[in-house]
């Protein structure tokens, strides 16, 4: 099967609707040096003391003066210049980010989806088998290039990561990990995990797709015949730390040929279903039962995994290295609109597909890498302290009337209750995505601004009357959609100064503004939030970047907001449930504060 390296382009073909627009995309831009410069410093100012601060901003205006910076500059520019070359910053970010990262996939790369309970679907394998539908008629959209591409108003989004999505898998390597894509034609193939085994069948019979009836009764014997046995749980495997998931990998394809086999019909397949015996009730329950469950029944390594426990409830866990929230967003919404729109009410008996079981040669020592790959993932999934707010007090249209941006106002709803919490300011990474530029994945909008970090302070001071309050809050609002936008452009700071300095040649110095110890640690992410919103999801989220800090996914839905935050159990003082609480009480002041400034301005005017 041929396959595609981190950095290199997909190969396959680019067809239809999907990526009509590709050769239109503009290229990213290499941003102007004295304005990320600026930018940057700052960006410091909220989080430095005076000294510390005085002594950045020299070494930035000292950089910035250098013929060192102007020659940088100049080797990035011609990087994003060269023929062929579709995006100067993708090699670098796939494989620092991502294929590089040695640390376990799960939990701290991959993301989860839970999706809203369908009442009218109450058997584990017949949601399964209607969310399986409908991802194979969204691949089919893939593979034939039916499927628009996504759009922000009125400009194409680049497509190029939908490449990844079906028939792909992160394979481990030392020092990095690459992507396998297999072809679409010949793999037309279901992997289903459950009870630490796997199967696989193909959704396509005498040259027709199977209905939902009948990869329903083809998952009704599947589950029969996987919980009539316990083989060793290879999948935990793909769980461990990368180095060692490399190794036991190596060690499977040695000890025996069916292994090899099994790994190429789970990583060409189209994508994996995960049925797990968990009966999860609460929203954190839900969460970590689609995010991890117990890693028996999962491939971590797969870009899409379906997840259906069995009492029905469902979700998505996806790999991150070669994919962003919103095309598996767009995904998801699919597939769950397609199963609503699924006959409803008893159906006539329907044949199942055939199907086999993928059996892996387990001796001794691929048990005991087994052994240690599982007590790697249940240590790293225990230290995970997860707690979920659904708000219902309000949601996008009161903060719309309340004359606010959605995500400036959920972000400075984050910096209050992290400020209320730690009495501090932190870095603050929010994922802007850069899809309007060809293989263009996300820049870092930094939040914590020097607006936000005052309108904090006010917030916290008995002295300060409500007016100066808003007033502050709604220059850090202005502060933060000015940032947000020009991260978007590409013209933000970090992916900017992390190209200059992957350019500085084997023994050439280091410029000192990277050795500054406030460019680490103004770039080490306390707080990693993003947004994706959608009506369909219940919950979503992944885990902290750092053990300083915390991971906050969150959704603005039109009569609510959605937070899902994630810190690590440890001796820094993280706490998930205070930091949820403090959010709600913020989303709470921050609202009556408005609109108690807004009444008082309509008695003004009327008098």
């Amino acid at each position: 099967m041929p396959t595609a390296s981190a950095g290199a382009s997909a190969p396959r073909h680019e067809l239809g609707k999907l990526f009509a627009q590709q050769a239109r995309l503009p290229r990213l831009p290499v941003p102007d040096l004295e304005s990320t410069l600026a930018k940057y410093a700052e960006s410091l100012e909220p989080l430095l003391g005076p000294g510390e601060l005085a002594r950045s901003k020299r070494l930035i205006r000292e950089f910035g003066q250098s013929a060192r910076a102007r020659e940088l500059q100049s080797r990035l520019e011609a990087r994003a210049a060269e023929p062929g070359r579709a995006n100067w910053l993708e090699e670098w970010w796939n494989d620092l980010s991502y294929m590089g990262y040695r640390d376990p996939v799960i939990p701290f790369v991959s993301y989860h989806y839970s999706f809203k309970d369908d009442p009218a679907c109450t058997r584990p394998t017949q949601r399964a088998a209607r969310l399986i539908a409908g991802a194979i008629a969204f691949r089919q959209m893939v593979v034939d290039g039916s499927l628009p591409p996504d759009m922000a108003r009125t400009d194409p989004l680049c497509s190029h990561s939908y490449k990844f999505m079906f028939n792909a898998c992160r394979v481990p390597g030392i020092p990095s990990d690459h992507c396998r894509t297999a072809d679409y034609s010949g793999n037309e193939s279901v992997v289903v995990a459950r009870n630490g085994q796997f199967f696989v069948f193909s959704f396509v019979r005498n040259g027709a797709v199977l209905g939902a009836d009948e990869i329903e009764a083809t998952l009704d014997r599947i589950v029969e015949e996987a919980d009539s046995s316990l083989p060793v749980p290879v999948g935990l495997l793909t769980a461990d730390g990368r180095d060692a998931w490399t190794r036991a990998r190596e060690l499977l394809l040695r000890v025996a040929p069916e292994n090899a086999e099994a790994l190429d019909q789970i990583e060409s397949s189209a994508f994996l279903v995960s049925l797990e015996k968990d009966r999860p009730a609460t929203r954190e329950e839900l969460s970590r039962a689609i995010w991890h469950g117990d890693g028996r029944s999962r491939w971590f390594d797969k870009p899409c995994q379906f997840v259906v426990c069995d009492n029905a409830r469902a979700g998505f866990c996806g790999e991150h290295s070669m994919m962003d929230g919103t095309p598996t967003l767009r995904l998801v919404d699919y597939v769950v609109a397609h199963s609503l729109q699924a006959p409803r009410g008893a159906q006539p008996p329907a044949r199942p597909a055939d199907f086999c079981a993928l059996r892996f040669h387990t001796p001794a020592p691929v048990v005991a890498a087994v052994s240690r790959a599982g007590n790697t993932f249940r240590a790293s999934v225990a230290k995970q302290h997860l707690r979920t707010l659904l708000f219902t007090a309000y949601g996008k249209e009161t903060i719309k009337e309340l004359g606010c941006s959605p995500d400036a106002y959920v972000q400075m709803l984050i910096q209050l209750a992290h400020f209320r919490l730690h009495g501090r300011v932190r870095p603050t990474y929010e994922a802007s995505m850069t899809r309007r530029f060809l293989h263009g994945r996300t820049e870092t909008c930094r939040s914590a601004t020097c607006e936000s970090a005052a309108w904090c302070h006010a917030m916290a001071d008995p002295a300060a009357d409500g007016d100066t309050r808003a007033r502050l809050l709604r220059a850090a609002l202005a502060k933060h959609s000015k940032l947000a936008r020009e991260a978007a452009d590409g013209r933000g700071v970090d992916r900017h100064l992390l190209g200059l300095r992957m350019l500085v040649s084997r023994g050439e110095p280091m410029p000192s503004i990277f050795e500054d110890p406030a460019y680490s640690y103004s770039s080490h992410w306390f707080l990693s939030t993003s947004q994706i919103s959608s009506e369909n999801l219940a919950s979503y989220g992944w885990s902290e970047v750092t053990p300083r800090g915390y991971g906050v996914a969150y959704s603005i839905l039109k009569g609510s907001l959605f937070i899902h935050v994630t810190c690590l159990r440890n001796e820094h003082g993280l706490d998930a449930d205070r930091f949820v609480e403090h959010f709600e009480a913020a989303a709470l002041d921050v609202r009556d504060m408005l609109a108690a400034q807004a009444q008082q301005q309509t008695q003004t005017q009327t008098q």
